[in-house]
């Protein structure tokens, strides 16, 4: 089967990575371009299949038209699926694994969705992998030898989406003036308006759409900063309007976390700005789970305590699930306000569920938690999150880290609903028993923490309904108010990033500059690979 990579440069300069499956190419926009660097990860866009016939077009698409702009085949060659007998059904699946035979882009790559549209492509560590590889290093067209600029300046074909697939690509360059074509003129510039006319609609609600989103974020922010002045006017109580619900809170000024070196104490006033601020990034992970709160309600100097079931006092508005077995109320934050209520009940700690209240006995979610012993070392540690980085690489499986705001650091593995709790547990165990296996030196299995001689524990017993690890952007019971932070996978290569070095007062800006890093385990359509 062919496979061809075509540097596009559109509205937005891109690589378009097609593979012929079906009788058509399956395509991705992938903007950065491919990588032959195992390290690199690469977004990619799904984009409409497109016609066989497109698999050597070299030229230009008209200006105006969808796609316009000048066209080179920046590689091209052949493919063979090497995990998947059926490649369209692997698409549909969401995880494809396949061997490119080009001029360019050799050996083993996979492509994973994470989410809707959004799929990440990346390059195996084989004999073919090249580390720091860079696609705009190697600029020509293995088709003509010619740059994207003398294409363009002097095109040879002409690709017509409003032509039948086996005439769209129009010779420009010593090409003899075709009646029939005269003669379809007319008709090819009607049709043309009827698109560009269906498009400028589409546009036009998409638009609409956008504009929608965007007023109704703007009446969330100005209603977030009502509630915000309004909790900086209170003294140490008041009754706080938060997103329509009212909250009686008190002890403002009380100390919750002690300073860290030379910062002023954490107050409950200031957990509450951060929990009011934070809420938008950290509910998308609440949201449809139940929540066990650790509770610390006279600071997090003192020792804390577990409170799953709603306490009766609880106001009637909380979001809430009855456990079957135990027919207690447990609390579901599907909204801002249930999580400020949360905290003014004294959670300092916020732990979800990895199963939805729909399914209690089906997790979203792998975990796996790097539980540092008392001789582990945070540069021990590294290593063994490094381990796992190549190892989910290697398997081609999505997962995202995220340092635990005390010690640790912790793995999330979003996957589609279908195994049981054993299941995952299962291969959570072997995955961890396989990393383990590379530096026994620092890994303990032993089940009390007593016996494990100072040694790690790669804990997969997370893996089990109502057992839970910490939210990403919760708080920590520390100094300083640390909170669990996610990271970049390549921050584990960085000699400054520390398990509890993001607290509540700095992770707003970090979140702001980077964005949400563990927005991809919301996709639950993944797999588990089988382990061997």
């Amino acid at each position: 089967m062919r496979f061809v990579v075509q540097l596009h440069r559109a509205r937005r300069v891109h690589y378009d990575f097609r593979l012929e499956m079906g009788g058509v190419l399956a395509s991705w926009a992938v903007p950065k371009g491919p990588s032959l660097d195992p390290k690199v990860r690469r977004a990619a866009f799904h984009v409409e299949d497109h016609p066989m016939e497109y698999v050597a077009f070299e030229g230009v698409i008209p200006a105006g038209t969808y796609g316009g702009g000048d066209v080179i085949v920046w590689d091209a060659g052949t493919w063979v699926p090497y995990k998947d007998e059926d490649p369209v059904a692997a698409v549909a699946g969401g995880e494809l694994h396949i061997e490119l035979y080009g001029e360019k882009l050799r050996g083993k790559f996979v492509i994973v969705r994470t989410r809707g549209d959004e799929w990440l492509l990346m390059h195996k560590r084989d004999e073919h992998a090249v580390e720091g590889f860079d696609p705009a290093a190697l600029p020509l067209s293995v088709l003509s030898g010619r740059s994207s600029d003398e294409v363009k300046a002097d095109p040879e074909f002409l690709w017509r989406s409003d032509l039948p697939a086996a005439r769209a690509a129009i010779r420009l360059r010593g090409r003899v003036e075709d009646p029939q074509a005269r003669g379809e003129a007319q008709a090819r510039e009607e049709a043309q308006a009827r698109e560009e006319a269906q498009a400028r609609g589409e546009a036009q609600a998409r638009e609409d759409q956008k504009a929608r989103e965007d007023q109704r974020a703007r009446e969330d922010q100005r209603a977030r900063e009502e509630a915000l002045a309004q909790l900086d006017g209170f003294g140490e109580s008041g009754t706080w309007r938060v997103f329509g619900r009212e909250l009686r809170i008190t002890n403002l000024g009380k100390e919750l976390f002690p300073g860290r070196g030379r910062e002023a104490p954490v107050t409950k006033r200031e957990l509450l700005r951060y929990t009011l601020e934070i809420a938008p990034a950290v509910v998308p992970y609440l949201a449809g789970r139940a929540l066990n709160l650790h509770r610390y309600p006279n600071g997090a100097g003192t020792k804390g305590f577990w409170q799953k079931a709603l306490p009766g006092h609880a106001p009637e508005w909380l979001p809430r699930w009855t456990e079957p077995s135990s027919g207690s109320d447990y609390l579901v934050v599907d909204e801002p306000a249930a999580l400020v209520w949360a905290v003014n009940f004294g959670g300092l700690e916020w732990h979800p569920w990895t199963s939805r209240t729909e399914r209690p006995e089906r997790p979203s979610y792998a975990l796996v938690d790097l539980d540092p012993g008392d001789d582990t070392s945070w540069d021990d540690l590294l290593v063994l999150a490094r381990l796992h980085r190549t190892a989910f690489e290697h398997l081609g499986v999505a997962a995202r880290a995220k340092v635990s705001g005390r010690r640790g650091i912790q793995i999330w593995v979003p996957i589609a609903e279908g195994p049981g709790f054993d299941e995952t547990r299962a291969w959570v165990e072997r995955l961890s028993r396989s990393v383990g296996a590379v530096v026994p030196e620092l890994v303990s299995w032993a089940w009390e923490k007593a016996e494990r001689g100072g040694r790690a524990r790669l804990d997969f017993t997370q893996n089990a309904v109502n057992r839970t690890l910490i939210a990403p952007y919760s708080p920590r019971p520390a100094a300083g108010a640390p909170v669990s932070a996610p990271i970049d996978w390549d921050e584990l290569d960085d000699p400054g990033l520390r398990p509890d070095g993001f607290t509540i007062r700095t992770i707003g800006a970090r979140l702001a500059a980077r964005g949400d890093l563990f927005a991809g385990v919301l996709e639950h359509t993944q797999k588990l690979p089988p382990l061997r």
